[in-house]
């Protein structure tokens, strides 16, 4: 026999290749005795069967649960942002959501004011569901992404660096919308009222969080950052007042003056075209001022919101015609010039 043929009788033959498992066989130590596969795999010692389980029926279970607790805490924090609102907006709530004292007794006689304090709980409502929603999804998708396995220490270290870095790039951006929340929170102004913002006044537009919307006098438009806003002028909340300062010459009886501006108030103050428009009858307050050619007498009416320029004119007018009537003469400028007298021929 030859050297070749007893080594070929001595080889054996080559098994053909089985394909690999497509779930890997994993021990109980591996699993967790805690799990769904480490259950399995100690009761059946079928490594396969349990990491299908694993994948196919636990972790499904798991992402579901988070998703639905997910859910569950938005549902209630809307639940409570939304009465907190109706409470607000009813008037229940003290604190900065509530309204002032001061100017609480105008419910009864303008429905706006009720009216706008709901339009401004509404808003913050929304804008604390909105980052509700926001900040418990993002928390749960991070939190199923370490179900899948995924190492999420590099997603939360990327993200903090990233926030930073927004942080230092959008610092304008932030600064306006926290100054728009406080704003609306506060309830410094709203559509229709009428504002001094500082380089800019006129009648509210629009309020949003990052600029708010002015039309002045003269129909120009301006667009003011909230951030930018360091002061504001509000002409129009609550109530108003009309102000109104009478020039009279040096030579008018000032208690004759006075009893004429009372008679023209009063004739106001009593007039059903004007009466809803004012809230207290008017007041002559007395001497303002002593200027170079008249006596400044003052004249106040109280008066609901926006409305206090239409009665300041309807006074001047009656004061015109009652002046008129009774012959007070009305200030204007003099000036006494002296002559040297001629020298004698």
């Amino acid at each position: 026999m030859s050297f070749a043929s007893l080594t070929a009788a001595q080889t054996p033959e080559p098994t053909p290749a089985t394909p690999g498992p497509i779930f890997p066989t994993l021990p109980p130590s591996d699993c967790g005795t805690d799990t769904l596969c480490g259950w399995i795999v100690e009761r059946t010692g079928n490594g396969r069967l349990g990491a299908f389980a694993d994948w196919f029926v636990a972790k499904p279970l798991q992402i579901l649960l988070i998703i639905l607790v997910a859910w569950v805490v938005r549902a209630v924090v809307h639940r409570a942002v939304t009465q907190l609102a109706n409470r607000a907006a009813e008037g229940t709530v003290p604190g900065v959501l509530a309204r002032r004292k001061a100017v609480s007794f105008l419910e009864g006689v303008s429905p706006l004011l009720p009216e706008r304090r709901r339009q401004r709980t509404q808003t913050m409502a929304s804008v604390l569901k909105s980052v509700a929603t926001g900040v418990v999804f993002t928390v749960a998708f991070v939190m199923i992404l370490a179900e899948l396995g995924i190492n999420i220490a590099p997603i939360i270290a990327s993200a903090g660096i990233l926030g930073v870095a927004l942080g230092f790039g959008s610092q304008t951006l932030v600064k306006d919308f926290l100054s728009g929340i406080f704003m609306i929170l506060e309830d410094q102004y709203g559509v229709g009222d009428v504002v001094d913002v500082g380089e800019a006044s006129g009648s509210v537009e629009s309020v949003g969080l990052r600029v708010t919307r002015l039309r002045d006098v003269n129909g120009t438009v301006w667009y003011v950052r909230n951030g930018e806003i360091i002061r504001v002028g509000n002409q129009s909340q609550g109530w108003a007042r009309a102000v109104i300062d009478v020039a009279v010459a040096y030579e008018e009886d000032i208690a004759r003056v006075r009893d004429l501006l009372k008679e023209a108030a009063h004739g106001l103050w009593k007039d059903e075209e004007w009466r809803d428009m004012i809230l207290e009858e008017p007041e002559v307050w007395g001497v303002e001022a002593l200027s170079v050619d008249s006596v400044v007498i003052r004249v106040v009416v109280k008066t609901h919101p926006l409305k206090q320029w239409d009665v300041a004119r309807e006074l001047r007018a009656r004061i015109k015609k009652k002046f008129d009537e009774n012959g007070v003469e009305m200030p204007f400028a003099q000036r006494s010039i002296w002559l040297p007298s001629p020298p004698p021929s």
